[in-house]
């Protein structure tokens, strides 16, 4: 699903520097408790992701996409600012820029994809969404390995649009195919700013400047849909969920883990979000996957992977060890 963490976890896919504190907490990537601790937090957050999706879906007939995304951000932020008391003084000009676009790109991502959300299945939208960090990916490698890749990908979306055999996309909604590749697209802008915004704020403070920006920008709309419906508390207490569960927990489990587990097995187990959005899809929202749609994951979670296992091999190259 996508969300801000499910963005901001998409960055060390292309990524081309392990991270520096890969391993922290006790010898080896895992710890004193080996790699089963962090792993098990980057799932627990990749789940919390996607159920959280599917309770968005429920709340939308209640909220509308736009009410659920406006509320989604809006206590996601109120939680970060509160936890991260981020710095306002002593920011250049180009450092608010920047969290800006971080802002605009974040809320643009959401709503694209919650749009997707309330027009085809859930597993169907983040796999069409993750093709976007997925070609950043190949463009940033500029390998010729990833071109094959690309081409695994392909094969799986037009799988995926002609296995409700109506040939091509068009048995997909168009409307709902065209929202999940634009939210892609500033899925792979929200990698790019956030990695921008990273280096120019400490912590999470730029993270939690940019969730409010984009709950600026997201209120008016989800007031102009459904209006004094948000206030409603049943409303209220479900979008609470759908935040928690697809911002405040998983950025707080991944942020755990990624202190223990390198950002290359990070970024792979990422690649899987497609396979845990179909899971989440069929046991919340009954959306049952035919065998040609699950073989179309299929296919982009292993493009997803051989390209970050390519980028992974390529820095190791590139960067030799003393």
């Amino acid at each position: 699903m996508t969300t801000p963490d499910a963005s901001a976890v998409a960055a060390p896919v292309v990524s081309s520097q392990p991270r520096s504190d890969a391993g922290a907490g006790g010898s080896g990537p895992g710890g004193r408790f080996g790699p089963l601790g962090p792993v098990g937090l980057v799932l627990a957050g990749g789940v919390s992701v996607q159920f959280g999706g599917a309770l968005a879906v429920t709340l939308m007939p209640r909220a509308g996409a736009l009410g659920v995304v406006a509320l989604r951000l809006l206590v996601a932020a109120v939680v970060l600012l509160v936890v991260c008391r981020p710095r306002l003084r002593g920011h250049s000009r180009a450092d608010w820029g920047t969290v800006v676009a971080f802002g605009v790109a974040m809320s643009a991502m959401n709503g694209l994809f919650y749009q997707a959300l309330d027009r085809i299945p859930l597993g169907v939208a983040v796999t069409l969404e993750v093709l976007g960090p997925l070609a950043l990916s190949v463009v940033v490698s500029r390998r010729a390995l990833n071109l094959v890749w690309a081409a695994l990908a392909l094969a799986g979306v037009f799988l995926l649009g002609g296995a409700g055999g109506g040939g091509g996309l068009g048995a997909l909604d168009p409307v709902g195919v065209a929202f999940a590749l634009g939210a892609g697209v500033m899925w792979a802008a929200y990698i790019v700013f956030s990695a921008r915004t990273g280096r120019r704020f400490p912590q999470a403070d730029g993270l939690a400047l940019a969730m409010a920006v984009g709950a600026l920008l997201f209120l008016p709309l989800g007031l102009a849909e459904s209006g004094t419906k948000l206030a409603d508390p049943v409303t209220l207490g479900l979008g609470a969920g759908v935040a928690v569960l697809s911002s405040v927990l998983p950025y707080t489990l991944e942020l755990l883990a990624l202190r223990r587990l390198p950002a290359s097995t990070f970024a792979v187990m990422m690649s899987l979000e497609p396979a845990l959005a179909a899971t989440a899809g069929f046991l919340v929202l009954d959306q049952a996957l035919s065998a040609l749609q699950a073989a179309a994951i299929a296919l982009v979670v292993a493009a997803s992977m051989g390209a970050v296992r390519t980028q992974v091999g390529r820095a190791r190259t590139a960067v030799p060890e003393a």
